[in-house]
């Protein structure tokens, strides 16, 4: 996860169209007055959770499809998340290695009820197999086994996802440096650990090396809270809801910048709190105050096409 930090702080150092306000973070402390909100895992109460290997299975699969609602404007994590605990819920089969094996896009929108194509359908069932056909040959299909072979690390349990499953390896150049941001990796660690409580399957002695999950709403509350700042051509270009291309400079900016700037108001936060406070529970605050139905109106999200996020 240092590798996350640094190239990330690089890119911000070194920004053409984005920059992290500090006074920004500093009145956002100060409105808390230094206490982060308590939101807990599964606060929307969608999730299939079992206390057992078939949360760590579901787990998987959705993070391996957390990416790209927003081409089709009714689809939304929630649809995603709740369909696939209905499936598993109807039949614990469905997410067995060999099914996932041999998934195809058709497949999984009636795996997920949903009437029409999903956006990059193709890509979701290309991931599913990648990742049933991973899970037979290094794990004996099992996810739980995965999250066993990273011995209670959540830096190796993302080391352990990049190795095996390419679809997870989420870096990109930026002005000739490499830039590494492993949001959906790191989201299937914090999701582990929210779902166990930190016990069990969720004991991780590191979480605390866990980044922000650069997506599409945190940047756009941070640029809400006036933590971020664009240049007026990409301010233009995100307000009217033009599409970025993944990897251009803008695009990797908007994530890099995002996790620098979790990084810096955590601190903050820790400093004025005197208490340990983790980037999961900052990310998974920020994120809900982004959703639709939150009381905050943050701006549009950036749109890119991608399977990162």
């Amino acid at each position: 996860m240092e590798a996350v930090r640094s190239s990330c702080l690089w890119v911000a150092s070194n920004a053409s169209h984005v920059a992290i306000n500090p006074a920004g973070i500093e009145k956002l402390v100060e409105r808390l007055d230094g206490r982060l909100p308590t939101v807990k895992w599964d606060f929307e109460g969608i999730h299939y959770f079992d206390n057992g290997p078939l949360t760590a299975q579901y787990l998987l699969v959705l993070d391996t499809l957390n990416f790209c609602f927003w081409p089709d404007e009714e689809l939304q994590y929630d649809h995603l998340a709740a369909g696939l605990a209905q499936a598993l819920k109807a039949d614990h089969t469905v997410f067995d290695a060999q099914r996932l094996k041999n998934c195809t896009g058709m497949m999984l929108r009636e795996m997920l009820q949903w009437p029409r194509p999903l956006p990059l359908e193709d890509e979701r069932a290309r991931l599913l197999r990648e990742v049933g056909t991973g899970l037979e040959q290094w794990f004996n299909g099992q996810a739980v086994n995965l999250i066993a072979a990273a011995k209670g690390s959540a830096v190796t349990l993302v080391e352990l996802l990049t190795q095996h499953f390419p679809g997870f390896r989420d870096h990109c150049v930026y002005k000739g440096h490499q830039v590494f941001l492993y949001k959906r990796a790191q989201i299937f660690v914090a999701d582990i650990w929210g779902a166990f409580k930190g016990l069990d399957l969720g004991e991780f002695k590191d979480i605390a090396s866990i980044t922000m999950f650069a997506d599409y709403v945190v940047p756009a509350v941070l640029r809400h809270w006036g933590i971020l700042t664009c240049s007026p051509t990409l301010a233009t270009v995100l307000d009217t809801s033009q599409e970025l291309t993944p990897g251009s400079e803008e695009e990797v900016e908007i994530r890099a910048c995002s996790i620098t700037a979790v990084e810096w108001l955590r601190e903050y936060l820790t400093a004025r709190s005197g208490k340990q406070v983790l980037s999961v529970h900052v990310d998974w605050w920020l994120w809900s105050s982004g959703l639709p139905n939150a009381s905050e109106k943050v701006p549009p999200y950036h749109r890119t096409q991608t399977i990162y996020y």
